[in-house]
């Protein structure tokens, strides 16, 4: 039971202020009710503690029917502390914020590195019949539904399963869904109980996008093929398809603008507006669910997430969740979305750059990156000038060189080339700032947390990106001479760039905070400078000052990531309908490649070698997820027990905690971490035959530094597709290590699978004699 963590979160609440949105979860109706018996039901515990019937009608915003038993309602402390004595009850927690906002070429690449160029009879989207049947939902900002990526010609007939609506509002009727896009919902009630009525000047109060980012993630999910299309400038022009292009979409609109100057730079999603989208999603018919959603605080423990819950109850019913792992990287311990029932996704590179040369005047050639469609006058040099020497006077040292709003003297930068620095600021802000100073260009630095990643923008006014260490270099440059020059040249699209993948310097990284002995991130896919289609009412970079607008637009973040991993779920629930989410997500995990296209590790963007909690299990290979060999099961009791052993919860009225729970690191998850290992521990896994009806697999291993690993048996022979082997891991530590973390592999192997595994082990500083086994 979660008595003291309620009564906790009350007092946290009583020192934010009455009242407020409290998420408020009762005893399991066991399916024996009606949803408006269910709803009554509701209503009746806020009759109990509210004044009148329309105080209680008009408190309640969500009465959740198909996760939770359970409401959302505005509620003061004195009246949630009443509920919490209440008979029936189980937990409660106030709602929190979170932000949201953590293609042409991602899809070729992900072929390339799977060795598949030249045998498309053979690639997995065409066997999965491109998603076809499939219902994907996606919660996000909403969806720009006139874009091609969602027309319904040759879209196969709306499933009978399907049971959602096309809600109606502003700019949005039924018209707009259609035999792609088949429902499509919006939650804005907790967001206005907390910011007021919603400034529909920055956002529609319907499915429609006003943001650009949801119709962004939709297409990437399941857009369908559109030839010749491109970012502003023509750059990435190809023919863009999203990765399940015959799966049918629904929409569940939850983010909404921050207010304040320029509101739609940032959005905000709620937990009860999130939660009643799931519970909406589980009860609309749903296969997957993809949410490039993401905590702001730090992460929060299961049993008081709406992601956790919604999700949790959403693999009850055999959906997929897939969610983004943020965007805080490279500092460690900043990943998201650390649930075990949840694919968690992390970002990388793909093959594709867009050049743009810089040709400084003392002859030097540097390499920069953009997708501005604006160009400098050809082969003429330019006036260069570094913007902490072209500031108005009184700019603090603090911010100097970074080009923030208002910081630049139009007569010292007039005419000129302007070098400034990223950081305390946005990138194509720093851009206008130059072009309203009457700057002619702007080159942008990275400053040297970014390292060589190259994050392009559709700037302005003419310019480029280039890397720290090339920065660096101009700034010296420009310090050595009176009178520094610069050209640079129109920028290029260029393919086949090596190596790659990287993983995004953004990415955020483990360990998992709440539970170490689970790693995350689970995989990483394409999250850097990903086309995909955008919002008309939002402009390519979404800034007040920018009246441009774009039907396709370049992003980056584990946002874009997340929908590539949707994607190929929603193609394995084609290809093997009865599978769990659990052996869907173990089929992208265990077939996933730590190794780039040119046949070396994977490394970071500051080319340093990338280990499990940078990219978990490593970087998604769809068609080998298609035909895993083996895969790890795991069911929603196995999950409860987790949650009971990891933040002693019980997160199912109906499922008890026993006294001593299964440790974490046993939960039959498709990699391997434990953490303060002493001495000796033994990790049971179970593995089931999805291959060949007969096979023999044989074990490798690589070991961690000041590891010993031993698997018994260490070989497996299954004699029917569906059995079930299991085998015990036995970790010694033979060196112990000064605290930080060690990782290795094991491997399954029968001549055609490998099913592989990432271990990461970190020690603790006494000797424990015999292994010990939970």
């Amino acid at each position: 039971m979660l008595k003291a963590p309620l009564f906790f979160l009350l007092f946290i609440a009583s020192c934010l202020g009455q009242p407020q949105v409290y998420i408020v979860c009762l005893r399991d109706h066991r399916g024996l009710k009606t949803k408006q018996e269910i709803h009554d039901h509701h209503l009746s515990y806020l009759l109990s503690v509210k004044s009148s019937e329309e105080e209680a009608r008009k408190s309640l915003l969500y009465s959740y029917k198909n996760s939770i038993n359970g409401f959302a309602a505005i509620l003061s402390e004195d009246e949630a502390a009443l509920l919490s004595g209440m008979e029936g009850m189980f937990y409660a927690f106030p709602s929190q914020r979170r932000h949201s906002l953590q293609t042409t070429r991602t899809w070729e690449f992900i072929g390339i590195e799977e060795g598949l160029v030249g045998q498309e009879r053979d690639r997995m989207p065409s066997q999965a019949k491109y998603g076809e049947d499939v219902i994907v939902g996606v919660l996000d900002s909403g969806v720009w539904p006139e874009s091609k990526s969602f027309a319904d010609d040759g879209m196969g007939p709306i499933p009978q399963r399907w049971k959602g609506i096309c809600e109606e509002g502003d700019a949005f009727n039924s018209s707009c869904c259609n035999r792609k896009l088949i429902g499509a919902r919006y939650y804005v009630k907790d967001y206005e109980a907390y910011y007021g009525s919603l400034n529909t000047t920055y956002s529609y109060r319907s499915p429609r996008d006003g943001d650009g980012h949801g119709t962004h993630t939709a297409s990437t999910v399941a857009g369908r093929v559109v030839q010749n299309v491109s970012a502003l400038g023509g750059f990435a022009r190809g023919t863009a398809s999203g990765g399940a292009p015959l799966a049918h979409l629904a929409i569940y609109k939850v983010c909404w603008p921050i207010p304040g100057p320029n509101p739609n730079l940032e959005n905000t999603c709620f937990d009860a507006d999130m939660l009643a989208a799931f519970d909406d999603a589980i009860g609309d018919g749903v296969d997957i669910i993809s949410m490039s959603i993401g905590p702001t605080r730090g992460p929060p423990l299961y049993s008081v997430d709406s992601m956790s819950i919604g999700s949790l109850h959403a693999t009850k019913r055999g959906i997929v969740v897939a969610c983004s792992g943020g965007n805080e990287g490279p500092d460690p311990a900043t990943v998201v979305n650390l649930a075990p029932w949840m694919i968690t996704v992390g970002a990388s590179s793909i093959d594709r750059a867009f050049d743009s040369m810089v040709l400084l005047g003392s002859g030097k050639m540097i390499e920069g990156q953009t997708v501005t469609p604006y160009e400098l006058k050809k082969g003429e040099m330019y006036p260069l000038v570094y913007a902490g020497d072209a500031e108005i006077e009184d700019t603090s040292i603090h911010v100097s060189g970074k080009c923030l709003p208002g910081s630049l003297s139009a007569e010292k930068a007039r005419g000129k080339v302007i070098l400034c620095f990223r950081g305390a600021g946005l990138r194509v802000e720093k851009g206008m700032e130059v072009k309203r100073a009457g700057g002619a260009a702007i080159i942008l630095g990275n400053s040297p947390g970014y390292g060589n990643e190259l994050v392009v923008d559709a700037h302005v006014l003419p310019g480029t990106a280039v890397s720290s260490e090339n920065a660096l270099e101009i700034l010296e440059y420009i310090n050595s001479t009176d009178e520094p020059t610069v050209m640079i040249g129109k920028a290029n699209t260029v393919l086949g760039i090596k190596p790659a993948p990287l993983v995004g310097e953004f990415s955020s990284r483990g360990p998992n905070l709440i539970e170490p002995n689970i790693i995350k991130p689970d995989v990483t896919a394409p999250g850097l400078n990903i086309l995909a289609a955008w919002s008309e009412s939002s402009s390519p970079s979404k800034l007040d000052g920018d009246r441009r607008s774009v039907k396709y637009n370049i992003m980056y973040g584990t946002s874009m990531a997340c929908p590539h991993v949707s994607a190929t779920a929603a193609l394995l629930k084609v290809l093997h309908p009865t599978w769990s989410s659990a052996a869907i997500k173990s089929a992208i995990m265990t077939t996933a490649t730590a190794v780039n296209t040119e046949g070396s590790p994977i490394t970071t963007a500051a080319l340093d070698p990338a280990g499990p909690m940078d990219i978990g299990s490593g970087h998604m290979r769809p068609s080998h997820a298609a035909d895993p060999g083996l895969v790890y099961d795991a069911t929603y009791e196995d999950y409860l027990l987790f949650a009971c052993s990891s933040i002693n919860a019980q997160m199912d009225d109906s499922f008890r905690c026993p006294n001593n729970p299964p440790s974490t690191f046993n939960l039959n998850h498709p990699s391997l971490a434990v953490t303060g290992l002493c001495g000796a521990v033994n990790v049971t896994r179970t593995v089931t035959n999805v291959g060949q009806r007969k096979a023999r697999y044989n074990v490798s291993v690589v070991e961690p530094n000041g590891l010993k690993v031993d698997i018994r048996p260490n070989s497996l022979t299954f004699e029917e597709a569906g059995e079930k082997k299991s085998f015990v891991i036995t970790l010694t530590a033979d060196a112990m290590g000064s605290g930080g973390y060690v990782s290795g592999e094991y491997s399954w192997n029968d001549g055609l699978h490998t099913v592989r595994s990432p271990i990461l082990v970190s020690f603790c500083d006494q000797e424990v004699d015999q292994p010990f086994t939970l």
